[in-house]
């Protein structure tokens, strides 16, 4: 049963680390995992088979608090515990939004503006849906993490390259990424044809890509132990060791066939001398509303 809990632990670090993967390198600063419970206002109706985590990648410099920086990587993220489906609701960093308290910014600035908490009203007003849980990362381990499970299988939809990160780029098909191939399919944005948006839908591509693989390994010993209970040092979480099982066993329960995921579009912008994105706002309450009860997505 202590090598089952471990294993589900290490399940948990292993696929929350997937989520924020495209911020810049910050050095190596002690705490790389920040995971906290959010604080529903009362009288918010949650749905008692849903688990919702929204992942975020600080752009925290060394010596920043990586939960008081622009947030990057927005993913909402939605589990059924009843039939192991997730979803998944990309949305633009440089989304133009209204911040509660603060007024209209990047819905990033949210992060800056007020930590996890604020980060994750923003996104809850956007995409009508509360996360249960804020996990907000940086960069440094995510290579070494996909290296320690083996690399992952990812099915890219489009060639494309970046002279700075991955000059030799990713041919159109099924392929096999190592932890720096990973990190780059996950970061490259210039040169995809829809920008940011392709680039939120790469970082989905990774996820699922992450979650097959452990998903395929999770029940041989030693698979995921020896990488990943490393970073368990450097996690900052307020949350019990119960509610960490209990996450952990969702996430262990995710079939991979069972998740579909969406981004939220919108049009460019700029608004005070600076480029923005205007979100379709009845789209992410579309999206929202489609995976509230069952983590499906039906259309993008």
């Amino acid at each position: 049963m202590m090598r089952t809990r471990i294993r589900r632990y290490a399940v948990l670090v292993a696929l929350l680390a997937t989520l924020g993967v495209v911020v810049p390198d910050s050095g190596t600063a002690s705490t790389r995992v920040v995971l906290v419970e959010f604080q529903h206002a009362e009288g918010v109706a949650l749905e008692d088979d849903m688990v919702w985590i929204l992942g975020v990648g600080s752009d925290a410099r060394p010596g920043e608090d990586m939960t008081r920086t622009r947030g990057d990587a927005l993913q909402l993220v939605g589990m059924n515990t009843r039939t192991g489906a997730a979803t998944t609701i990309g949305i633009p960093r440089d989304s133009y939004v209204s911040i509660p308290g603060v007024g209209s910014d990047r819905i990033n600035a949210a992060l800056y503006y007020g930590g996890p908490q604020l980060l994750g009203e923003a996104v809850g007003d956007l995409v009508g849906i509360e996360p249960d849980y804020v996990f907000v990362t940086r960069f440094p381990f995510f290579e070494q993490m996909v290296d320690d499970i083996g690399g992952i299988t990812v099915t890219n939809p489009r060639e494309f390259s970046d002279v700075n990160l991955k000059d030799d780029g990713f041919r159109e098909g099924r392929i096999r990424l190592d932890g720096y191939g990973a990190m780059a399919f996950s970061r490259i944005r210039k040169s995809l044809p829809a920008g940011d948006f392709d680039r939120s839908a790469n970082q989905q591509i990774v996820l699922r890509g992450i979650q097959a693989r452990i998903a395929g390994g999770v029940d041989v010993p030693g698979f995921i132990e020896g990488g990943v209970l490393s970073v368990l040092q450097h996690t900052d979480t307020d949350l019990s060791p119960a509610q960490l099982f209990r996450l952990a066993h969702v996430i262990a329960q995710v079939k991979p066939g069972k998740i579909t995921g969406c981004v939220v579009q919108g049009g460019i912008a700029t608004i005070n001398g600076a480029s923005v994105v205007t979100p379709y706002t009845a789209d992410a309450r579309r999206y929202g509303d489609d995976a509230r009860k069952d983590a499906v997505i039906s259309d993008c």
